[in-house]
């Protein structure tokens, strides 16, 4: 069965023009900081402090270097259902690579994967074995990155599935995998949910399962399990901006097109909304700024949390295989949970480092875990 669809792609190269350069440093060195708050620490959001040192900071950016690292790799755009759709695109140099999709965190993009891509492609070049490497592509989904504009309403988790799976198809590839995180964890659900032909299955950072109400799943819970209820209930006392994207994202959009500041004080996700346990350097936070703010992708992120919110789509189970990596400092996926809605989970590590942006943190232990999981 032929399952290839018909895409036209195009070579894309990142190139910001030195006027949006320009206009970045004139609003960086003209910002109007908040007033702090008592303290100055991150009890009420992202305090004044972090935000004047990460300015100086991106002031110094070196820009065009970090441009030539992004494009170090091989990037492409197309359009699916309507949507133009950026993404890399690296192919093994080693004969049988596995084909493998890589979807990116809020508010990342495809950018997350710069430092796992070569792992991944190239395994015998770090100390691997050249029959675990892959084939990668690695989407903007829509919204995020260059994926933009978004010309329609109703990007779901699952209408995003469907187009990565049209991408994959129109690039020649049967059969794939896919790793997700964050917003492409939900994706990689989805695409599990479709389990189109030729799926090699779902590796996921998060498996967002939920307590049912029945006492009996209580009842089989872990003492490591009691603590990833306290982490889901700590980050739902801190994680607004799931809110205000969910319901109001032009108006958040506004701020987030129109200053940089404001989109860097958004992205305290980065920052574990400053809890301390957060291991991305500043300077990978800011190049992941950076990317959003030149594509002006900020209001299009934003959407993304309303479409999903306004998704209709029943409780379903995902029968395809499935891995977990829980990472230390991440939300604490609990397995009770996580079997009763994923009845197919082969493969569950625990990592005593690491946090939410774990590709960005400890790329060769994400890197390790997709080997392994994709061998078996």
């Amino acid at each position: 069965m032929d399952t290839t669809e018909k895409i036209t792609v195009r070579p894309f190269t990142v190139a910001v023009p030195d006027d949006d350069l320009a206009d970045l440093h004139t609003r960086l060195d003209r910002t109007r900081f908040a007033p702090p708050a008592p303290g100055d620490d991150w009890t009420y959001g992202t305090p004044v402090s972090y935000l004047r040192d990460a300015v100086r900071a991106w002031r110094e950016l070196d820009w065009r270097a970090a441009e030539a690292r992004i494009n170090a790799v091989p990037h492409f755009v197309t359009e699916v259902d309507g949507q133009p759709i950026h993404f890399i695109h690296a192919r093994s140099p080693h004969a049988g690579a596995t084909p493998l999709l890589l979807a990116h965190t809020y508010p990342g993009s495809s950018i997350d994967f710069l430092d796992v891509i070569d792992r991944l492609v190239d395994p015998v070049a770090h100390g691997g074995r050249a029959e675990d490497a892959f084939d990668v592509v690695v989407p903007d989904a829509p919204g995020y990155g260059w994926s933009t504009p978004v010309p329609d309403a109703g990007w779901s988790t699952g209408r995003v599935a469907r187009a990565y799976d049209t991408l994959m198809r129109g690039l020649g590839y049967e059969s794939y995998g896919v790793h997700g995180s964050d917003n492409g964890a939900l994706v990689a659900r989805e695409l599990g949910l479709l389990e189109p032909e030729g799926f090699l299955g779902l590796h996921v950072l998060q498996l967002f399962s939920f307590p049912s109400g029945d006492p009996s799943e209580f009842e089989r819970l872990e003492p490591q399990d009691h603590a990833g209820l306290e982490h889901m209930q700590w980050f739902q006392s801190v994680g607004g901006y799931a809110a205000m994207n969910a319901s109001r994202p032009q108006t958040i959009g506004a701020a987030l097109a129109d200053s940089p500041v404001a989109l860097l004080a958004y992205s305290e996700l980065f920052e574990s909304f400053g809890n301390g346990t957060s291991l991305v350097p500043l300077e990978t936070i800011l190049l992941e700024v950076s990317v959003a703010w030149f594509a002006n992708a900020g209001a299009g992120m934003a959407r993304s949390y309303f479409d999903a919110a306004r998704a209709e789509a029943g409780p379903a189970v995902n029968h395809a295989r499935t891995g977990v990596s829980v990472f230390a400092d991440d939300f604490q996926t609990i397995k009770v949970f996580a079997e009763r809605d994923n009845d197919n989970v082969v493969q569950w590590t625990r990592h005593e480092r690491g946090g939410h942006f774990a590709v960005l943190e400890v790329p060769e232990l994400v890197a390790a875990d997709l080997v392994t999981f994709f061998a078996r």
